[in-house]
């Protein structure tokens, strides 16, 4: 059974078509506000172990930020002071503009783009 995403596919997985990736996609574009460790994993559509595996990671180089505690869940949130989570954040938005101009290209020519023709080969679109 497929994993219930809140996002079908974000730029950093179209990209990097990695679990990180996902959680990634879903932490910059949601970055308001903050989620339990569960909740990322749901709407990011990985397991709950590899956040579990992730987030140390994650939390090292200051992209996530341990904000609150409710009850037992700890509460995370993409922190956007820190300068690799702003270029992530940059990144994301560049990669979707791209992907989406590359998109409307292919549409009007009916030529597929190089680019997009591997990705698409890859189910990374």
């Amino acid at each position: 059974m497929e994993k219930k995403k809140a996002l079908e596919k974000g730029p950093l997985e179209r990209l990097f078509g990695s679990a990180v990736a996902r959680i990634l996609d879903f932490l910059v574009t949601f970055r308001e506000f903050d989620y339990s460790m569960s909740d990322i994993a749901e709407n990011s559509g990985v397991s709950f172990r590899t956040v579990l595996r992730k987030f140390p990671y994650l939390e090292d180089l200051g992209i996530i930020k341990h904000t609150r505690n409710v009850g037992r869940a700890k509460m995370y949130q993409f922190d956007m002071e820190n300068p690799i989570a702003k270029s992530l954040a940059e990144l994301k938005k560049i990669a979707a503009k791209d992907v989406e101009l590359l998109l409307k290209q292919q549409k009007r020519t009916g030529k597929s783009h190089p680019k997009i023709s591997r990705a698409t080969a890859n189910n990374k679109i």
